[in-house]
């Protein structure tokens, strides 16, 4: 049984909040994907680490990207190792769920002294028609 967007998400947060336990911040983005990947392996979590994903403007290839973490084939995962996210950061995570056409992913920073995450949608997937019409009132 495949687990539901919610479940896969509340591990992936798991296994980071424990890397950052165990490591805190000050290393290089690099470090932390391969402290997380043992982690999410631990936890039972199917994955793709630098993943290259194809981006589609209007259904025409214009280019590849690779995702930090691919999740169950569901979740896009992006790491930051920076003092602080801010809305150019959340609007990058935002754009590949919707290039790569994925209902939902994560942004994960390590770099601060607390672990920062943020749940990002792509509102124009299927998956997402309920956000939509909360967003719309």
């Amino acid at each position: 049984m495949k687990m539901q967007q919610e479940d896969i998400t509340h591990k992936i947060i798991g296994c980071a909040m424990k890397v950052h336990r165990t490591l805190g911040n000050g290393f290089e983005e690099v470090i932390y994907q391969r402290a997380l990947a043992i982690e999410m392996e631990r936890q039972g979590l199917g994955y793709q680490r630098e993943m290259e994903m194809i981006i589609f403007y209007e259904g025409i290839d214009i280019g590849k990207r690779r995702v930090d973490f691919f999740v169950e084939n569901i979740i896009m995962v992006e790491l930051k190792a920076i003092t602080k996210l801010d809305d150019c950061h959340l609007a990058q995570a935002m754009n590949y769920c919707q290039a790569y056409n994925l209902p939902s992913g994560l942004l994960i920073n390590f770099g601060s002294r607390s672990m920062e995450f943020k749940r990002v949608y792509n509102l124009n997937h299927i998956d997402n028609s309920s956000f939509r019409k909360i967003s719309k009132e």
